[in-house]
C-alpha cells in the first residue's frame, strides 16, 4: 500500500502468543487512523506489537481486546 496515494501503510506487526509468529499487522491510514489486517487465518490472540506502539495506538486498535480473542472473557 501507498501512502502517497492515501492508502494504509504497516507500521507494526501483530505478534501471537508464541512470541514468534506474526499473525496480523497494524496500518496507519493518511487520515491518521489505525486499523488491524489479520493473516489469513483470521483473528487470534495477540501477545505484543513490533515495534511497540503508543498506548494512544494501543487504544485505537483495541490492544487489550486483540490479547483475549478467544478467551471467552468480554469487555
Amino acid at each position: 500500500m501507498d501512502d502517497d496515494k492515501g492508502e494504509g501503510v504497516a507500521i507494526a506487526n501483530l505478534i501471537g502468543t508464541d512470541g514468534c509468529s506474526v499473525v496480523g499487522w497494524v496500518y496507519r491510514w493518511s487520515i491518521g487512523a489505525h486499523a488491524v489486517m489479520w493473516d489469513v487465518k483470521g483473528p487470534q490472540p495477540v501477545s505484543e506489537t513490533r515495534p511497540d506502539l503508543t498506548e494512544q495506538q494501543k487504544q485505537e486498535i483495541d490492544f487489550d481486546g486483540l490479547t483475549r480473542i478467544g478467551s471467552g472473557d468480554s469487555k
